[in-house]
């Protein structure tokens, strides 16, 4: 069998105002040290910043991507085999399926700053994931390679 040609990739990066957050959680962290001298106040600052830093690279590196006939996303594979049609949600439809049309079994990679969505239903009887709902930011460009990838 032939991989499948089908490429989407795409990284759901943080947006610009949580580093700016993430400089002030560091400049917080120096003021708290301030009373100690200048040399702990430097360290808060750039360990304050440095570990605020971290945690938003590390949120915001979830990448999207149907490759190989699958589609990967976070650290889920599922094979495009397995999915029935995709989905595209607008901003309202999206924060519906996050909230109250949301099922506990589905497989969800949300990102809150993220407001578009595609949501595809798992065909595999023995899966019990009802769906897979991924946040993205070019929801049509991912639902026409899942589709290109299914053959």
């Amino acid at each position: 069998m032939q991989p499948s040609s089908a490429h989407h990739d795409e990284r759901l990066t943080a947006p610009r105002s949580w580093w700016g957050i993430a400089v002030l959680i560091g400049l917080s962290c120096a003021l708290m040290l301030l009373p100690l001298g200048s040399l702990p106040l430097l360290a808060g600052l750039v360990g304050g910043t440095a570990l605020a830093g971290l945690a938003v690279s590390s949120y915001g590196s979830a990448r999207v991507r149907v490759v190989n006939g699958s589609l990967a996303a976070g650290d889920a594979r599922i094979p495009v085999a397995a999915l029935g049609e995709p989905e595209v949600l607008d901003a309202e439809e999206s924060r519906a399926w996050r909230t109250y049309k949301a099922d506990t079994r589905a497989f969800m990679l949300m990102r809150s700053y993220v407001p578009t969505a595609v949501r595809v239903e798992v065909t595999d009887p023995d899966d019990p994931t009802p769906y897979v709902y991924v946040s993205t930011r070019e929801p049509q460009a991912l639902a026409s390679a899942i589709r290109a990838a299914k053959g």
